[in-house]
């Protein structure tokens, strides 16, 4: 017999809210740097899978703004992450359409990233790992990565990724329905990836 584990909100916080959220209004850094590392790393890697190119930048970009805005927040947990990813995303459509007008900068490869561990074989699979996430994410129309990432990177629920992208509920879950389609199709073809 399997048990059912209750699905844990991997953002959650494990203190009350309000009180952090309050404190953090009324210029707690310690409250703003509490929330920060709870949102901070779900941001980056949805900022990484959607392949932005200064993913730290964007990250920063994201708080800042949150910062100067946090006094008019008002709502739950739920409502602040949905609040921070909203952020997240106007900030990501920014990026895309300033990429649209400059050109690409090509980065020569450096030494290995500060703090990266030193197992060669285990960098090896990390980095195929990300790279094939990425490879299956730039395979789906932006709509539908738009969607998923969203939803499964960021936790949102249906009608917060709806309200979101100013699109209906009905067509954000044809969106989801098609995206995770295209993606088990490629899966299984192995369409390079």
């Amino acid at each position: 017999m399997s048990s059912v584990r209750p699905r844990r909100d991997p953002l959650s916080i494990d203190v009350d809210f309000s009180p952090m959220l309050a404190s953090a209004q009324t210029g707690s850094g310690t409250a703003f740097e509490d929330l920060y590392r709870l949102l901070a790393p779900a941001v980056a890697g949805y900022f990484r899978v959607q392949g932005a190119r200064d993913v730290e930048d964007l990250t920063s970009e994201v708080f800042l703004g949150v910062l100067r805005n946090i006094r008019t927040f008002s709502g739950s947990q739920e409502d602040f992450r949905t609040w921070v990813f909203s952020v997240a995303h106007r900030r990501l459509i920014d990026e895309r359409r300033r990429i649209g007008r400059t050109p690409v900068v090509v980065e020569a490869v450096g030494d290995e990233p500060e703090g990266a561990t030193s197992d060669a074989a285990e960098q090896a699979l990390v980095r195929m790992s990300s790279e094939r996430v990425e490879r299956l994410c730039a395979a789906l129309a932006p709509a539908q990565r738009d969607v998923l990432l969203l939803r499964l990177l960021c936790d949102l629920t249906i009608e917060q990724v709806a309200v979101l992208l100013g699109k209906s509920v009905g067509s954000t879950k044809a969106l989801q329905r098609r995206g995770l389609h295209a993606l088990h199709r490629n899966l299984e073809r192995g369409v390079s990836v």
